[in-house]
C-alpha cells in the first residue's frame, strides 16, 4: 500500500509539472516529473553522443550567467546587507527584513538561493552522470576530455553545495539524476526526489573527493578563458571549504591558497581596472590576470540584468532607472574607507549618482554600489586579491602574523594606501586581515561569511550585526534598519515554505 500511495504521489506531481517544467528539467536533470519512457524509447533522450554532452557542458557555464543570476544578485544583497556595507533598500521590501533579521521562511532570498544553488547542482550533474555513457559510446570523446570536463562539472557542483551550505547549514546532497519511476523501483528512487539533508561530515568526504580530482584534472589556468572553471578554482574551493567552521584547517587553506599563488595568477595594476569599461567601444574588462573564475557576458545586445538591480547600465543609462535600487551603500562603509585614506577602493565600490529617490540619501547624491556598471561586466566567483586575503587570514589564525600582514600589505599596495605595521599580535593581524577583506571585497558576497568565520559562536558576526543598534559601537549606524539580535540559529536561514510543501524528507532549521 505504501509503494503504491508513493507512486501515485510522485506521478500526481508529475503530470502537475509536465506541462510547464519539461524545458527547464529535462530528463538528465534533477526533475520530478520525469516518468518512464513508453515502450520502444526508453532511450530517446539518452545521452552517448559527445556533442550531446558538450551541449550539456555548455548548459552548465550558461547556467552561471544566465540562469544563476537571480541568485547571485541576492547573494551579493545579502553578503552586505546582513552585515554593515549595506542598507537592503528596494521597493519590495525583503532586503529590509533581510537587513532586519526579521524575513522568514516565505522571504523570497532561501527560496531564491535554494532554488538557484539546486539547480546549479543540476546542471553539474547532468554533464558528471553522463559521462560514462559517452565515453563507452562515442570515441570521439578522449579520456583527456573527460577527466576534464568532469573536474569542470565537479567545480561548479562544489561551488554551489558550499555556498548552500554556509546558507542553509545541512543540504541535500544530490550526486545522480533520478532514472523514470515504477513500481518496482519507487523505493529506490524516491529519495532522489525527495531528498534527504546530509550532515557535514558526509559532504565532506563528497567534497574532499570530488576537489581532489579537480585539482588534478581540471585545466591549467592560463590555458583557457577565465569563465571556464580551472585548476585555480578548484583550489580556491578546497580554501573555501577548509575556512568554513565545520571544516576547518588553516594548513589546507594556506597549501591551496599557496598552490593558486604559483600558477601565474597577478593582480590587476589598478583596483578600477577590475571594473573598467569603455563606452566608444562598448567593451567591458573580462580575462584579466586576477581572475580565477568570472560569469559575465561579451554582447550589450544579450548582457546580463545585474545592473538593473544596484546603478545603472552605462550603455545605455535611463534602462531600468525608474525604481529604487537594492544594496545601498552604507555610511559606515564610506567611514571605513575614509580612515584608511582609501579612495581607490571606496570611488570604485561606491558611486554617486542622481536618481528620483531618496531613501538614503538625498536624490541629487545618492549613493549606489558601483561594481556592476554595464550589462557585461563580469561577476567574480574567485580573485587573486581574495586568495591571498584568504592566505592571510590562515597565517594569522596559525600565528604567523608577520605573514599575514605581509600579504595584506601586498594588497594595500595596489590600492595605493599605506603599509600597515608587520610586527604586530595575532589577534591585531587577524583583526586588520577582516578589515582589508571588507574593504578590497565590498558587494562581491563575502561580508557576511567572512564575518561569521571570525570568532568563537558568530561573536564578530553578532557584534557587527548588533551594533547597528548600539550607538556606542563602532559598527552604529542610524540608518540601519533597526535589527533583531541575531542568535546562533537564525545565522543561518530557513528552509524555504514551498521545499517544505514539496518534500516530506526535509524539516525548517531551528529558530524558524
Amino acid at each position: 500500500m505504501k509503494k503504491i500511495f508513493i507512486l501515485a504521489s510522485l506521478f500526481g506531481l508529475g503530470v502537475m509539472l509536465s506541462s510547464c517544467e519539461l524545458d527547464k528539467f529535462p530528463e538528465t536533470g534533477y526533475n520530478e516529473g520525469n516518468v518512464e519512457a513508453p515502450e520502444g524509447e526508453e532511450n530517446e533522450n539518452a545521452i552517448t553522443k559527445k556533442e550531446d554532452l558538450a551541449g550539456l557542458r555548455t548548459a552548465m557555464y550558461d547556467y552561471l550567467r544566465d540562469g544563476f543570476q537571480d541568485a547571485n544578485y541576492k547573494h551579493l544583497t545579502a553578503g552586505a546587507c546582513r552585515a554593515d556595507d549595506a542598507y537592503g533598500a528596494g521597493d519590495s521590501g525583503k532586503p529590509t527584513e533581510v537587513e532586519a533579521n526579521t524575513f522568514t521562511s516565505d522571504n523570497e532570498f532561501p527560496s531564491t538561493f535554494w532554488t538557484g544553488f539546486m539547480s546549479g547542482v543540476s546542471s553539474a550533474n547532468a554533464v558528471i552522470c553522463n559521462l560514462d555513457a559517452v565515453l563507452a559510446n562515442d570515441p570521439g570523446l578522449t579520456q583527456a576530455e573527460y577527466n576534464q570536463w568532469k573536474a569542470e562539472a565537479l567545480c561548479v557542483r562544489a561551488y554551489m553545495w558550499l555556498l548552500m551550505t554556509q546558507y542553509f547549514g545541512d543540504i541535500p546532497m544530490l550526486t545522480a539524476i533520478p532514472p523514470a519511476i515504477n513500481a518496482d523501483n519507487v523505493e529506490e528512487v524516491y529519495p532522489l526526489y525527495f531528498p534527504q539533508r546530509v550532515d557535514a561530515a558526509t559532504l565532506k568526504t563528497q567534497l574532499e573527493a570530488d576537489l581532489a580530482f579537480a585539482c588534478e584534472h581540471a585545466p591549467d589556468p592560463m590555458s583557457v578563458e577565465r569563465d571556464f572553471a580551472s585548476k585555480g578554482f578548484a583550489q580556491y574551493l578546497v580554501a573555501r571549504m577548509y575556512s568554513l567552521k565545520q571544516y576547518r584547517d588553516w594548513n589546507k587553506v594556506k597549501d591551496a591558497c599557496e598552490a593558486i599563488e604559483g600558477m601565474g595568477y597577478e593582480l590587476a595594476a589598478n583596483y578600477a581596472d577590475l571594473w573598467q569599461f569603455d563606452l566608444d567601444a562598448q567593451t567591458a574588462m573580462h580575462n584579466n590576470t586576477e581572475s580565477i573564475f568570472e560569469a559575465g557576458k561579451d554582447n550589450t545586445a544579450n548582457g546580463n540584468w545585474f545592473f538593473m538591480m544596484f546603478w545603472r547600465n552605462h550603455f545605455k543609462p535611463e534602462d531600468s532607472f525608474s525604481w529604487i535600487k537594492w544594496c545601498t551603500p552604507t555610511r559606515n562603509l564610506a567611514e571605513a574607507y575614509d580612515a584608511e585614506g582609501d579612495t581607490e577602493r571606496k570611488n570604485i565600490s561606491i558611486r554617486w549618482d542622481k536618481c528620483d529617490w531618496e531613501q538614503y540619501y538625498a536624490k541629487d547624491n545618492y549613493a549606489f554600489m558601483g561594481k556592476i556598471p554595464t550589462n557585461i561586466t563580469v561577476i567574480y566567483h574567485a580573485r587573486l586579491a581574495d586568495v591571498l586575503l584568504l592566505h592571510a587570514e590562515a597565517l594569522a589564525n596559525l600565528g604567523d602574523a608577520t605573514g599575514a600582514m605581509k600579504l595584506v600589505n601586498r594588497v594595500r599596495s595596489r590600492a595605493k594606501i599605506a603599509a600597515l605595521p608587520e610586527n604586530v599580535a595575532v589577534e591585531d593581524a587577524k583583526l586588520y586581515v577582516l578589515n582589508e577583506r571588507r574593504l578590497e571585497l565590498a558587494y562581491e558576497g563575502h561580508r557576511y561569511f567572512d564575518l561569521m568565520r571570525f570568532g568563537d559562536d558568530y561573536s564578530m558576526l553578532k557584534e557587527v550585526h548588533d551594533g547597528g543598534n548600539i550607538k556606542s559601537s563602532a559598527h552604529y549606524d542610524e540608518w540601519f534598519a533597526v535589527r533583531v539580535p541575531l542568535t546562533d540559529q537564525r545565522v543561518l536561514m530557513p528552509i524555504p515554505t514551498s521545499v517544505l510543501d514539496e518534500n516530506p524528507n526535509i524539516e525548517q532549521n531551528p529558530g524558524y
